[in-house]
């Protein structure tokens, strides 16, 4: 029986965890890796795939002319259908399939491929996975304006499901994926935890021997989060604690919105990165990541390796919307394992 496994993604924390699934959870199987952003393309290595493309979104880059999203549909049908070839079965890995650009191949690619079984299975995507998002009965209507397609194109038959936008709750759904440690509201009958997202140097290693931090920044005062005063006071805060931990190696991510690098020192490195945080993190070692209330520290809990330290700062100093505001990210980041001070 041949299964082939397609990983649509459009983030570099999808396509690390697309990764890893196909290594520990799919093995076996063809796996064929489509992207959608094109910043994920510089992340993407041939090597790890049997077979792999980039695939315009259809009302971002429609075809020209009438109907140049149909067109681009099924241009992309066409497309996915030879990278997949002949199949038994088919596992259809996606962070949503409320979304025309992925839910048609549902139906049409067993059909182009001869597969007698389809499964879809979710992929982790960041904040937006640790809650539900039930279809509003406005959204819920579009998918069967969606559906409507299939007469004047039969590979166009959207399949329509109720309950979590996502998927999850659709009887074509099997898995959902989720990281180590984050929360979430999936049915726990369908729940999979993947392993961590990289791979670690073995202890004692020249990473050990310096060891480094990394300092995340973000707009503060420029963001209205806290005053200047206050700000000064946790990023000196925030440099004394990395001392008291011997650590004396320190890089400095700023936000694109934090020009002013407000939480930066004079000795931290400034990193000027060709590639997105999620995927620096994944290769380089810290002891610890620190910032404030960014949600990159949500990401680097993850991907920073269970001997790193990943603290928040100036959280009795930070302003927040609303107390409901404060109380939210405070149980995500508990539940996560960012510590606070």
């Amino acid at each position: 029986m041949t299964t082939v496994s397609v990983y649509f993604v459009a983030s570099p924390l999808q396509l690390l965890a697309a990764r890893q699934i196909a290594r520990h959870h799919e093995a076996g199987s063809r796996q064929v890796l489509i992207w959608y952003q094109p910043g994920v393309a510089p992340q993407v290595h041939a090597g790890d795939w049997d077979a792999s493309s980039h695939m315009p979104r259809p009302r971002q880059e429609p075809l020209p002319g009438w109907f140049g999203g149909q067109r681009r549909l099924l241009a992309n049908i066409d497309l996915l259908a030879g990278l997949v070839g002949p199949c038994d079965t088919l596992h259809l890995h996606s962070a949503v399939f409320d979304s025309e650009a992925i839910n048609y191949f549902l139906r049409a690619l067993p059909q182009r491929c001869g597969a007698h079984t389809v499964r879809a299975r979710i992929l982790p995507d960041g904040l937006i996975s640790i809650r539900r998002y039930p279809l509003s009965p406005l959204k819920a209507a579009l998918q069967w304006f969606r559906k409507v397609r299939r007469i004047r194109n039969p590979s166009l038959n959207y399949w329509v499901f109720r309950g979590d936008r996502i998927g999850s709750d659709a009887p074509f759904c099997d898995r959902v994926y989720v990281l180590a440690g984050w929360p979430h509201e999936y049915d726990p009958a369908k729940l999979v935890v993947l392993e961590p997202l990289v791979e670690r140097h073995p202890s004692g290693s020249a990473d050990d021997a310096a060891p480094r931090a990394l300092v995340i920044g973000q707009p503060l005062v420029g963001a209205g989060l806290m005053g200047a005063a206050d700000r000064d006071a946790v990023a000196l805060e925030i440099e004394q604690w990395l001392l008291a931990q011997r650590i004396t190696h320190i890089d400095y991510k700023g936000h694109p919105k934090d020009a002013q690098r407000e939480l930066c020192r004079d000795t931290y490195r400034v990193l000027e990165l060709d590639e997105p945080l999620e995927v620096w993190l994944s290769h380089t070692n810290y002891r610890a990541v620190v910032g404030v209330r960014s949600t990159a520290l949500l990401f680097a809990r993850q991907l920073a390796g269970e001997g790193a330290d990943v603290v928040a700062f100036g959280w009795d100093r930070t302003r927040f919307k609303s107390d409901e505001e404060r109380t939210d990210m405070q149980s995500v980041f508990d539940r996560v394992g960012v510590m606070r001070r």
